[in-house]
């Protein structure tokens, strides 16, 4: 990471300028219905040091989403000045090419907002461009080509993040506010909306939907084996956890409440914290990054404080509090492996970002 890069690497404006909002929330007086459950407490806390992973190559500006898949590792940099991902091998972290392109060619990228691993083949979403791109591994498996470009809809408003469904479906947040998430084909094309903003604030829901699906803006991640996709906010502190095989919803709402906004001098200034800022959901239990800094202390430290969040909670794929890790270093994005108990993360404010926990057995 370069020195000149430490202004934007803590401007955390950087992540949520885009959803200003012309809305105010009181978060007084609500009413949920049965679905949507509190919680303050987690049954077991533990604290967690991360072992720093030497890289021998700087690549990084903002790394911000970590996958791993066998022997490679693939580490996305959300401002990359080149390339906005890059492929390791793994467990050396040895570094060996990088793709994504940054660019406004027809075969460059504008941003990638994040990436999928799925049948060994490699996705990326690029919101600028309205884009998702298959890429796949090379014979030599050093390097990642790309294969083919899917453009979304017109009427599907600027996705933010993705999961995959299956061969032929992509999840993406729906930010006109009718739905909470929308089925998009491997064409591109709008298939089925999901489930609805589980906010208590009525007013806003009926008068100002798109702008309350900004302040809702999530971090999503969905597994095809139990059929679970967990969603957590970046503002505030919701959890929400959609079982797509059996049709159940769960929503859990933390101590830090919805995402807060109020009105200030035209723009919708965020009043609360920051959220979550990733989400992993295994075989057995979903894992998600939190922060919990409140904006006005971001605001008076003037981007001295370290940028990312201390703790990942963990819930059960129910949505039950289960752990709470405290961590000796901040970070952004996870990659959670529960067979050696390991989660590798990144941590944007290093030169070194790689990190790995040993969390042991759960």
């Amino acid at each position: 990471m370069l020195l000149g890069d430490i202004v934007l690497k803590n401007n955390v404006s950087l992540l949520f300028l885009s959803f200003f909002l012309f809305i105010s929330c009181d978060h007084k007086h609500k009413e949920y219905v049965g679905n949507v459950l509190p919680y303050s407490r987690f049954p077991q806390e533990k604290e967690l040091e991360g072992e720093v992973i030497e890289l021998d190559t700087a690549l990084f500006r903002y790394p911000f989403r970590i996958r791993i898949e066998g022997d490679k590792a693939i580490v996305m940099d959300l401002h990359g000045s080149d390339y906005y991902g890059h492929l390791f091998q793994y467990p050396s972290f040895q570094y060996l090419s990088s793709f994504g392109r940054r660019g406004d060619s027809p075969t460059e990228m504008l941003s990638m907002e994040n990436f999928r691993l799925y049948n060994h083949e490699l996705w990326t979403l690029d919101a600028n461009k309205s884009e998702l791109t298959r890429l796949d591994f090379s014979s030599s498996g050093d390097s990642l080509l790309r294969e083919e470009t899917v453009t979304l809809d017109e009427d599907i408003l600027r996705p933010l993040d993705f999961a995959i469904y299956n061969d032929t479906t992509f999840v993406i947040p729906d930010y006109s506010g009718e739905s909470r998430f929308l089925k998009v084909s491997c064409e591109g094309k709008l298939i089925e909306k999901i489930g609805a903003i589980p906010t208590a604030n009525e007013k806003v829901l009926q008068e100002a939907r798109p702008a309350l699906a900004q302040a809702w803006r999530s971090f999503l991640d969905y597994n095809p084996h139990n059929g679970v996709l967990a969603a957590v906010t970046q503002l505030g502190e919701v959890v929400e956890v959609y079982n797509l095989k059996d049709s159940t919803h769960v929503v859990r709402i933390g101590e830090h409440d919805e995402p807060e906004f109020k009105v200030s001098d035209g723009y919708g200034i965020p009043t609360g914290i920051m959220g979550f800022s990733d989400v992993q959901v295994t075989d057995s239990a979903i894992y998600a990054v939190f922060h919990g800094t409140p904006f006005k202390e971001i605001a008076r430290q003037s981007g001295k404080l370290p940028d990312g969040g201390k703790y990942i909670y963990v819930f059960s794929l129910k949505g039950e509090p289960l752990y709470k890790y405290v961590l000796d270093h901040y970070i952004y994005g996870i990659w959670v492996d529960e067979a050696t108990k390991t989660i590798m993360a990144t941590d944007v404010n290093s030169d070194q970002p790689i990190l790995k926990f040993c969390f042991g057995s759960v």
